[in-house]
């Protein structure tokens, strides 16, 4: 595997490490500079396609909307397997995701268990996503106790 392949990787997993961080922090704005202008973003819960976002306006859109629903997020990711061909690249990639929200006066806490498809670009030096498809492949919501 060559350095330049080696370097490529490093920074398509820091490009996805700093889309959770932001996540995290509620940085929608700096978030969507991971993203090209023209990027496309899906969502599945039980294979079922459920949001189908495209263009960066639309996309920051529909993240503010949903974090102004949740109170707080904790991401960690877990495994990042990357393609690299020249300029673009294709992962995927899996996360855990928390989110509380405020449900009938309680803190209701839903586990995300997440896997991304994604396409990346290399622009003017820098890594973004093109594409990102997102399966809910496990939720689990409860009463936040404590």
């Amino acid at each position: 595997m060559s350095l330049e392949i080696l370097q490529a990787k490093l920074e398509l997993r820091e490009l996805v490490d700093t889309f959770s961080f932001l996540t995290d922090e509620k940085k929608i704005s700096e978030q969507m500079l991971l993203f090209t202008p023209d990027t496309r973003y899906k969502v599945y819960v039980g294979g079922q396609l459920v949001s189908d976002v495209s263009g960066i306006k639309q996309l920051e859109e529909d993240f503010t909307k949903h974090a102004s629903l949740v109170k707080r997020y904790f991401s960690i990711n877990g495994q990042h397997v990357v393609k690299v061909d020249g300029d673009t690249a294709t992962g995927v990639s899996y996360s855990q995701w928390k989110m509380v929200r405020e449900e009938d006066g309680r803190e209701v806490i839903t586990d995300y268990s997440v896997k991304f498809d994604d396409e990346y670009v290399r622009q003017n030096g820098t890594w973004l996503i093109k594409a990102r498809t997102c399966h809910l492949v496990i939720i689990d919501a409860r009463t936040l106790q404590g």
